[in-house]
Order: C-alpha cells, then structure tokens, then sequence
C-alpha cells in the first residue's frame, strides 16, 4: 500500500500547489510563476516520494511505463485509483481554500480546470489544444522513461521531470491550462464540468503511448 499511499499524497500535491497558483496567486505571479509552481511541485514529490513509488502522479506517466515494459497492467491500474484519488483531494482542498475569500466564485475564476476555445484563455481551437497534449505529454514522458533508467544519473531524475513540466506550462498555459496529466484534468473538473475533459484523457494517453513504445522497442533506451 505504501506505494499508492505515495501516489495519492504526490498527485493531490501537485493539483494543490499547481492549481492553487494559478486559483489562489495568478493575478500577482502571472503566468510564470503557475509554470513555476507546477514544476517545483514535480521536483519536491520527486525527491519526496520517488524512491517509494517513482513518483508518476499523473496515469500518463504510468501508462508510458507500463508500455516500455516497466511496470505490470495491474500495479498500473492500482496506481491510476490511487493518482484519481489525490487529484480529487487536492482540488477539493483548492476550492476549499479559494472559497473562503469573499468574491470568490466558481464559475467565474475556475478551478485551474482545463480547456479550450472561446472564452478560454489564449482561445485556442480544439485542434491545437489536441496537438499541444500531444505532443507535450510525448515529450514529458520521453524525458521521464529517460531520467529514470538505469543509464542515466538518479540524483539528476526529478530536477529534470520538473523543469520539463516548468517548460510545458510556459509554452502552453495559454493553449489549454496544460494537462499532459488526465488526473490533474480531472480533479477540478469534478467541480467545473466534465465537457471537454475527454480531450484531456485522450491526447495524453496517445503521447504517453507513443513514448512507451518507443523505449519498448529499444529506440530510446540501451538494452545492453
């Protein structure tokens, strides 16, 4: 149980501090300072709770592991409840918190949930927000696979995994919010709404697959 216990506790975190910022802090740290706090969120939970369960908190990153060949379907799913779950913590614990300040309301500020289109941020079409997750997810999960195998420096892992993530929100905040992590989408998306959050699913599901494959066909990854 320790493990799950760890992804519940990394994935709550990561929405709290993540989706906090930018509910809680957007107006005064902008834009950067939400990428910030998503990335340095990764960073702490990395050295936090990597060594117990290697600190996915996000099902993509357990889906891309579990395609290389690093982890069985049935620790995946375990780990998927366990992501969901935090998720819905940690949202919860943001709408408690963004609650309590006067003026606040839901359908207006949000919840940091994700999205796109008219009314939406930078008001992106459905076909770039697609693309963007995408794509983003492949490359977040190709960096991951890659800072944690055996060839490559484990102090090194999670400051890597974080400043990629930093660098995701900074290129598409504006996009969709940034997902490339379906229980991130959905634990706001339990207070805002489940319309578009298929997309969320979807589009990180196809990268996180396609960086899987990759290092289980030994592209990407010394099988020596």
């Amino acid at each position: 149980m320790h493990k799950y216990i760890a992804e519940l506790i990394g994935t709550a975190t990561l929405v709290l501090f993540g989706c906090g910022a930018a509910v809680l802090g957007g107006a005064e740290i902008g834009q950067a300072g939400i990428a910030a706090a998503f990335g340095l969120a990764i960073v702490a939970m990395a050295y936090g709770i990597g060594p117990i369960s290697g600190c996915h908190v996000n099902p993509a990153v357990s889906l891309g592991a579990f395609i290389s060949g690093r982890m069985s379907s049935a620790e995946m799913l375990k780990y998927w409840i366990a992501q969901f779950i935090g998720a819905a913590i940690g949202a919860a614990l943001v709408y408690l918190i963004a609650s309590g300040k006067t003026g606040y309301d839901l359908a207006t500020n949000g919840l940091g949930q994700n999205g796109w289109g008219p009314g939406y941020l930078g008001e992106y079409s459905q076909m770039s927000a697609f693309i963007f997750e995408v794509v983003a997810t492949f490359l977040f999960v190709v960096v991951i696979l890659g800072a944690t195998s055996k060839a490559a420096p484990a102090t090194m892992a999670g400051l890597a995994i974080g400043l990629t993530l930093w660098v995701i929100h900074l290129v598409g905040i504006q996009v969709t919010g940034v997902s490339v992590n379906p229980a991130r989408s959905f634990g706001p998306a339990l207070f805002t709404g489940f319309e578009q959050l298929w997309l969320f699913f979807v589009a990180p599901a196809i990268g996180a697959a396609g960086a899987g494959l990759l290092f289980k066909s030994g592209l990407l990854e010394d099988k020596k």
